[in-house]
């Protein structure tokens, strides 16, 4: 495995990581749709000023297109991880969330590239029975399936957008995550303006929105430097290792506490990525 695609795929998951503690933080003050339009305009600026500054010739528009695609795939998925985040402890939703959005490429890849070998197929089974761990109810064997939706949505968003920006075939890398953000923004704005909650009556905690905008829009960055140095199912995996980043945040910073079988859980999690990859 080439060394690049383990360095970038890795500050992808530490920058993902941290973005998602910083932006759950915020929607726990904040209305979701608010912190998302703030933290993806923040993303738009940093990235249409990389662009420019590196002289980053303008791909076709079949690209761009791709990367709208992909940015409103990502858009769902970062919506509905934060109002998951808002409502359910960080170091449940996130591993699961990671699974998800790992297993999308994953399958994506079996269907294009047949069938991955034995180890991989073993990371499936730790997935699933870490999934089960997290969300089963303490005094019951079963999953709480409605502490699933959001997550699952949100995996399956991030996967998709993985698949998508993938397509990409220009050899740059900020302007179609340009196009991929001006897809999301119009979308959230669409949806503030349908919910009646484009009113801003002051924004809580403006610094970690910040933070999570830049550390977001790094991390797209960085999955795409890792994506076009090697294959993308071992790219989405690698930068799936994000959870550990969160839950180590949201227990230091938090005092957030798991149960044993929950912390179980997070560990088979983590150990279904490291197999897959």
């Amino acid at each position: 495995m080439e060394p690049s695609i383990i360095m970038y795929g890795l500050a992808a998951a530490l920058c993902w990581g941290a973005a998602d503690f910083s932006g759950g933080f915020a929607t726990k003050r904040n209305k979701v749709l608010i912190v998302a339009i703030v933290s993806q305009t923040i993303g738009l600026i940093l990235l249409t000023a990389s662009a420019i500054t590196f002289s980053e010739s303008i791909p076709p528009t079949t690209d761009i297109l791709w990367g709208a695609s992909a940015g409103l795939a990502g858009g769902m998925g970062l919506l509905a991880l934060y109002y998951a985040l808002s409502i359910e402890k960080m170091g449940v939703v996130a591993p699961v969330t990671a699974v998800i959005s790992a297993l999308v490429p994953m399958s994506f890849g079996m269907i294009t590239e047949g069938l991955p070998p034995t180890s991989k197929l073993i990371g499936f089974l730790f997935a699933f029975i870490g999934v089960w761990l997290i969300s089963r109810d303490e005094d019951s064997p079963k999953i709480e399936l409605q502490k699933l939706k959001l997550p699952f949505l949100a995996g399956t968003g991030f996967g998709t957008f993985m698949i998508l920006i993938d397509q990409v075939q220009a050899e740059g890398i900020y302007w179609p995550l340009v196009g991929a953000r001006v897809a999301s923004i119009s979308a959230f704005i669409i949806a503030a303006w349908y919910m009646k909650q484009l009113k801003i009556s002051g924004i809580r905690y403006f610094p970690l929105i910040l933070l999570a905008g830049v550390l977001d829009t790094g991390g797209n960055v960085f999955y795409v430097l890792a994506a076009k140095a090697g294959r993308l199912d071992i790219a989405a995996i690698l930068t799936s290792l994000y959870p550990a980043i969160t839950i180590l945040l949201a227990w230091a910073l938090m005092k957030e506490r798991l149960k044993s079988r929950q912390w179980a859980g997070v560990i088979s999690v983590m150990l279904a990525v490291i197999l897959i990859s």
